[in-house]
């Protein structure tokens, strides 16, 4: 008896809940998409590489260089 009832129930009623996994699969894909995109924007704008220092000997050499207004040592 329950075949010939599994045989009358319509086609569209085992298709049905494929609908809503496809819709949940796409929000989710949707959600991780958003992730991604929040943390790379985070990361370009907080973790973003700086400019490289001048590390030239000039550059260098002028940083340690003493100040010309240094006040001249006392001497004792």
């Amino acid at each position: 008896m329950s075949r010939s009832a599994a045989s009358n129930a319509p086609p569209e009623s085992f298709s049905a809940p494929r609908r809503p996994l496809q819709r949940l699969t796409l929000e989710l894909f949707g959600i991780v998409a958003l992730k991604v995109a929040a943390l790379a924007l985070i990361w370009w704008v907080v973790f973003a590489p700086q400019p490289k220092p001048d590390v030239s000997p000039d550059a260098i050499a002028q940083r340690l260089a003493p100040t010309a207004h240094a006040p001249p040592e006392a001497q004792p």
